[in-house]
């Protein structure tokens, strides 16, 4: 593919991406991967450049564009002035500018959500939002059933160690984290760091009746086997919930492959409460990572800055408020809840701590890229009096 061919192949994809994030589609990974795989013919520097691209312009730009075109022309003015040279170049090229055509505005998030992280930050939002944008790393967590971080690290010296977690290895960017033998042995499971504190504040000890409310694909809750020795063998018990089928049967092969058994509770959404009466006052420990607007992830999925409106927000700190109290009823007295958004507006984080009943003084916690080097999260913690 030729330069001007990557770019109308960018400007195709910004347009899906665009539609995508205005309609509940795609995440932009999956959009890309689609794309190319009707498309044998660009060779993988093409796929790569194309990718680069596309996330290069989502990044530079926030409030969402109306069309790809625009998102481009818009990106290529304030940060990369040569693209706009290719458009009615030869070769599969964009169509010419036309004087007057709409450009997209650069920006780091739609203006509402720039006031919550101001909000927020104060005068740190921009140093703050500009992290926020910056790619990713690759985190792993250390099967501490299996092995132990030095064993894991002494095999691979290159794989930075993770101040800040107990057993947290940061890979080089790219690797195929699945092709790995550790992988395979389930030595290791892909976490970022941050998720990695979060699940290491519950404290969760060998014995315990735990609950983790919102286990998705199960990532924190192995986490909270590993701290509980294996609950089964330790008496313990360790309980997966969630309302997503599709996520929660993913927990079962990955507990096998790291050597824990778990028991999962799939939850009609509106009928938690009665499918958990059982566990009400039982338990010792509860972990809820609530559905949230995933602002604290947008190194991730930079385009999740387009999909959020006020509206989803505000059905989302419904739920949260929901699930905090819902969580608060299953502790016995003294028991510990731990309460994680990967968000950092505020209305899903301490705005919901001061209604609970029958809670204890709130902990809390903010981590963001520019400060910790991993997601954003809130966490908040207290005991059940």
């Amino acid at each position: 593919m030729t330069p001007a061919a990557r770019l109308a192949a960018a400007i195709e994809i910004l347009d899906q991406v665009i539609a995508a994030a205005r309609d509940a589609g795609a995440a932009a990974d999956t959009i890309i991967q689609r794309y190319f795989s009707t498309r044998r013919y660009a060779g993988s520097k093409d796929r790569r450049a194309v990718r680069d691209l596309v996330f290069a312009v989502i990044r530079s730009l926030g409030e969402r564009p109306v069309s790809g075109r625009a998102a481009v022309i818009g990106h290529a003015r304030s940060a990369d002035p040569a693209l706009l040279g290719l458009f009615g170049a030869a070769g599969h090229a964009p169509p010419p500018l036309v004087h007057g055509e709409p450009a997209a505005a650069p920006g780091l998030a739609p203006v509402w959500l720039e006031r919550l992280l101001i909000d927020r930050f104060g005068d740190d939002a921009e140093r703050q939002a500009r992290a926020l944008l910056d790619r990713a790393p690759l985190d792993v967590r250390v099967n501490a059933l299996r092995t132990s971080r030095d064993a894991v690290h002494a095999g691979h010296p290159d794989w930075e160690l993770l101040p800040t977690t107990a057993h947290g290895l940061r890979l080089p960017a790219g690797t195929n984290v699945e092709a790995l033998p550790e992988y395979a042995e389930g030595l290791i499971e892909v976490q970022d760091a941050g998720s990695q504190i979060a699940a290491a504040l519950m404290a969760a000890r060998a014995g315990e009746t735990v609950v983790d409310l919102c286990a998705g694909a199960g990532g924190k809750t192995l986490a909270l086997a590993a701290d509980m020795r294996g609950p089964r063998a330790n008496g313990g018990r360790l309980i997966a919930c969630d309302t997503d089928r599709a996520r929660l049967s993913q927990l079962a092969p990955r507990a096998e492959r790291a050597g824990v058994t778990v028991e999962t509770r799939l939850l009609n959404p509106g009928a938690e409460r009665q499918a958990l009466s059982d566990l009400e006052g039982q338990c010792d420990a509860v972990l809820i990572d609530a559905p949230c607007s995933g602002s604290g992830t947008w190194r991730r999925n930079p385009e999740s800055r387009w999909r959020l409106t006020p509206a989803r927000l505000e059905r989302l700190v419904q739920t949260q408020a929901m699930l905090i109290s819902l969580g608060a009823s299953l502790l016995k007295p003294g028991g510990r809840l731990v309460y994680i958004v990967c968000s950092l507006l505020p209305p899903e984080g301490e705005a919901h701590l001061a209604d609970v009943y029958g809670m204890g003084p709130w902990r809390t916690r903010v981590l963001t890229p520019a400060n910790d080097g991993c997601d954003g999260f809130f966490i908040a913690q207290s005991s059940r009096l």
